[in-house]
């Protein structure tokens, strides 16, 4: 990219990473099925690099319904099986299990009355959190909040999948103090 913006250095190299740094990581989510769906993203990203992610994310949309919940807490053994043999998402058994499972702890929260975005707002006061200094892969409030996602019965969410997704969903702001999108990050927080 040939513009003189000052971004976060995490890879950078390509327009997929950069549009996607511009635009979307760390703007504030709080729609309670996109911060659902970007856990689910997350998760696939365990062991992988973003990027791996970003370029199937169209095609996880389509084989997960759009991460419609209540579609994909219906899926059967067949739409697992279906999913393992789609060769154009990440076909981990163990992560496709999971977002099945997911989908059900979501209605659960649901059906007990607990909003999902209104839930993890409520874990930081509302408000997003302005990181400052070196950024860590987890800290202790996505410790926190692993254990009580897998208290409730979720998969995948480990410490530094939660952070990743904190920081995905503008949760936290730990863009890098010169780039010329933290401040209109926290603008939206």
């Amino acid at each position: 990219m040939t513009d003189d913006l000052i971004r976060c250095p995490w890879n950078l190299q390509d327009t997929l990473m950069i549009n996607y740094h511009d635009t979307e990581w760390g703007k504030p989510v709080r729609d309670s099925r996109a911060l659902w769906e970007k856990l689910m993203l997350d998760g696939f990203q365990a062991g992988l690099s973003w990027r791996i992610v970003l370029k199937k994310r169209d095609a996880l949309r389509l084989a997960f319904c759009n991460f419609e919940p209540q579609k994909v807490a219906e899926f059967t053994e067949e739409d697992i099986e279906r999913l393992v043999k789609n060769a154009d998402i990440i076909r981990s058994r163990s992560k496709i299990m999971a977002v099945i499972n997911n989908a059900k702890m979501y209605l659960a929260m649901q059906q007990a009355g607990e909003d999902f975005g209104e839930w993890i707002w409520a874990q930081i006061g509302g408000k997003a959190i302005q990181h400052q200094g070196p950024v860590p892969t987890k800290d202790a409030l996505s410790e926190r909040i692993s254990k009580d996602l897998k208290k409730r019965g979720f998969k995948f969410v480990g410490p530094t999948i939660v952070y990743a997704w904190m920081e995905a969903t503008g949760l936290i702001n730990t863009h890098h103090p010169d780039c010329f999108r933290r401040a209109q990050v926290a603008k939206e927080a």
